[in-house]
């Protein structure tokens, strides 16, 4: 009899986890439902494989791998230097790395407006030498940068610090330089991380939207990545917006589901 009373309060208690849990992953899966279902029609394939889907669809690929690339070629450095020197000035670094994700879009767009614009604090400078940045395809990979870099460097950071400190220590026994002990033990150790952050790098670029239209604007086939003619789309061709939306969906849960394969393989 107690241990009826103990099961039946245990149940009781549970719904005190089960109910806010519930409430909260149905806010998160009917809107996403509701997306699948309304895009589903006899036009859907028309949509997703019209030449302007094509066109923001390759310009959204290319940008956002060049940006990811970007940031593994100067970010992984970076990241290894703020995991493992010490020096005066890094809590600001830090903080300064880590600013970008936690801006506003628009704020992000802005900055960049203001700095690199024609009118901008450094645009004369760009100008003199022939450089123009924005409304160009350059200002988008330049924005989706600022934005998502940040998320690879943060992830490299956190991969570079975790390596035993015994393992630094014993290749420099071993006679390792410091470029030995980064390429031949810290990059291969850390590497797991390293491909979550680029693969959450690449997934933020792809879906950058703020920053890239007050940057960039929105000029098809030079700067409308996917977010950008989903915007144009909600505003002319709903239907065009619904398709490329689902796309963009369908790409971000591959790309979740395989970093979260690489998450557990690391626990495992």
């Amino acid at each position: 009899m107690n241990r009826l009373k103990h099961l039946l309060y245990d149940g009781r208690l549970n719904w005190i986890f089960i109910l806010p849990s519930a409430i909260l992953l149905a806010l998160f899966a009917l809107p996403l439902l509701a997306l699948f279902l309304r895009s589903m029609d006899e036009n859907f394939f028309t949509y997703a494989f019209s030449e302007q889907s094509f066109k923001a669809l390759r310009l959204s690929l290319a940008t956002s791998t060049i940006t990811t690339l970007v940031a593994i070629l100067f970010g992984t450095p970076f990241a290894y230097m703020l995991a493992h020197w010490k020096f005066r000035l890094k809590p600001w670094i830090e903080l300064f790395i880590d600013l970008p994700i936690v801006l506003p879009p628009s704020v992000a767009g802005l900055v960049l407006l203001i700095a690199f614009g024609r009118r901008g604090m450094f645009g004369s400078i760009l100008s003199a030498i022939g450089i123009r940045l924005p409304f160009t395809t350059a200002a988008v990979v330049l924005a989706q940068t600022f934005v998502a870099s940040p998320l690879y460097i943060r992830s490299a950071r956190v991969g570079f610090a975790e390596i035993d400190k015994q393992l630094e220590e014993a290749a420099h026994v071993e006679g390792a330089n410091q470029w030995q002990l980064f390429y031949e033990v810290m990059l291969p150790l850390a590497g797991r991380a390293l491909l979550s952050g680029a693969i959450l790098t690449w997934t933020r670029a792809l879906g950058e939207f703020g920053a890239t239209i007050l940057f960039a604007g929105n000029l098809e086939g030079v700067t409308q990545t996917m977010p950008m003619a989903i915007y144009l789309g909600f505003e002319r061709n709903l239907g065009i917006a619904l398709a490329l939306s689902v796309l963009l969906v369908i790409v971000s849960i591959i790309l979740l589901m395989f970093t979260k394969r690489l998450e557990k393989h690391d626990s495992d």
